[in-house]
């Protein structure tokens, strides 16, 4: 199973932006990739996700992100990335990547997901 390693959180000032990546172990020329969080005492909800770059590389937005954030992938280096702009307090939250083999699109869907990264801690606060 692939290992993935999330890396980039930090603190980040409203208004401000962050670029997480997370980094795979081996080639997820054959996956798509989601992003997910997690705020403290809520449910993990989907962020993001995007399709294998045979495919098209087709993304998919939460509503909550759609026009602030955007994923991004390099097989070459087996690495996908969330640029997150106009972040927002509502967006603290331990973000985890996770990988999908399928063939076409992507579905922000926990359970379909069958590797996971540890996850990076974000913090939006003045």
């Amino acid at each position: 199973q692939v290992q993935l390693v999330e890396s980039g959180g930090g603190l980040v000032h409203p208004g401000g932006s962050l670029r997480l990546s997370c980094a795979a172990s081996d080639s997820l020329d054959y996956d798509a990739i989601a992003w997910f969080r997690q705020a403290p005492g809520k449910e993990r909800e989907g962020v993001g996700c995007i399709g294998r770059s045979d495919d098209g590389g087709k993304t998919a937005y939460a509503d909550s992100v759609k026009g602030r954030f955007t994923i991004s992938r390099d097989d070459i280096k087996n690495t996908v990335y969330l640029q997150m702009n106009g972040l927002k307090p509502e967006d603290t939250a331990v973000y985890y990547c996770a990988t999908d083999r399928r063939p076409y699109g992507c579905v922000l869907a926990e359970s379909i997901y069958s590797s996971w990264g540890q996850g990076t801690q974000v913090t939006v606060s003045s």
